[in-house]
């Protein structure tokens, strides 16, 4: 008596990874994760190792998982992988105070973020 397996929300040529409570605003992670959408994920890795964004060691490590959870869980050819997707979405904020002059109280917002990247396999061309 277990419970039936959900439907596969993609497509069976495609593969994702999820990374949550990255401590960048939503903004300067999508800067990043704009660079590589519709790239092949070999250029895709080499664009992250060198580039000089803090964040851009985070998005590597998300994009190998997905590549990891392509070949092993789905049979996927890596060598065949695009990012077909990377989008960003907001997460929690917290709150924080300093203090400003005359005894009042400055508002500081420490942002979180969320990234999912999905990679696809595509036909190679005749």
């Amino acid at each position: 008596m277990s419970k039936q397996a959900r439907k596969r929300s993609l497509s069976d040529r495609e593969a994702k990874a999820i990374t949550r409570s990255i401590r960048v605003s939503s903004r300067k992670l999508n800067e990043v994760a704009a660079s590589i959408r519709g790239k092949k994920v070999d250029k895709a890795l080499a664009e992250l190792t060198f580039s000089r964004r803090r964040i851009a060691g985070t998005i590597k490590k998300t994009l190998e998982s997905a590549i990891a959870n392509a070949e092993n869980n789905h049979d996927l050819d890596i060598n065949q992988l695009i990012v077909a997707e990377a989008y960003v979405g907001k997460n929690l904020v917290m709150k924080r105070w300093t203090p400003r002059a005359r005894g009042r109280v400055g508002r500081i917002e420490k942002h979180f973020s969320e990234l999912t990247i999905i990679v696809r396999e595509i036909e190679e061309a005749a």
